[in-house]
């Protein structure tokens, strides 16, 4: 079982976490653009094997 000391540091990290998490992208947030533009289509295309692949499981099951 999990205590209730153990669930508010749990809260707090994940808090504290995010908050740091934002305040970095911000401030690489001009980098990113430089550096990691198009990267959208990378996503694009992840996405889209994944989903092929669910396809073809599909598929073959039947």
């Amino acid at each position: 079982m999990i205590s209730t000391g153990q669930l508010i540091f749990a809260i707090c990290f994940v808090i504290a976490f995010v908050i740091i998490m934002i305040f970095s992208y911000r401030k690489d947030k001009g980098l990113h653009k430089k550096h990691y533009k198009n990267s959208f289509w990378i996503l694009i295309g992840f996405l889209v094997f994944v989903g092929l692949l669910l396809f073809i499981k599909w598929q073959l099951k039947e």
